[in-house]
């Protein structure tokens, strides 16, 4: 079985979200997700969701692509979770290129997926403020 991990917030599900789990889960036959936790958020991303950690849990949770759904509580753990989930193949979009590429390392393949251009919760919540 080739195991696939990704990372994000996933605030504001949307269909960016949804291609990117796509194909991550394209790459392999079991897709883990981490998403941010609302501490990790706040103390080290300095972003405020509108969902709470829960809920986007639930919500990823129901996604057909996804088979697990992890908390993501600090940079650092990525090697952690590599080794405990005996991860085949690491996926972040590509405004991360380059960013994991140490993670090869720990013999994961490193793959930076394209973000799908038109859409994203930053552009959500300035359109949403107008």
């Amino acid at each position: 079985m080739k195991r696939v991990i990704t990372y994000g917030t996933f605030d504001l599900l949307h269909y960016g979200h949804i291609n990117l789990l796509r194909r991550a889960k394209e790459l392999g036959d079991y897709l883990v997700v981490a998403t941010s936790t609302d501490e990790f958020n706040l103390d080290e991303k300095n972003k405020h969701c509108y969902f709470n950690y829960e809920q986007r849990k639930q919500l990823l949770e129901a996604i057909r692509y996804v088979d697990l759904v992890i908390p993501e509580n600090n940079w650092e753990q990525k090697i952690d979770d590599i080794k405990e989930y005996h991860i085949d193949v690491f996926v972040m979009g590509d405004d991360w290129k380059g960013k994991f590429d140490y993670l090869r390392d720990y013999g994961v393949e490193v793959v930076y997926l394209p973000r799908t251009p038109e859409i994203s919760t930053t552009q959500i919540k300035h359109d949403l403020e107008k």
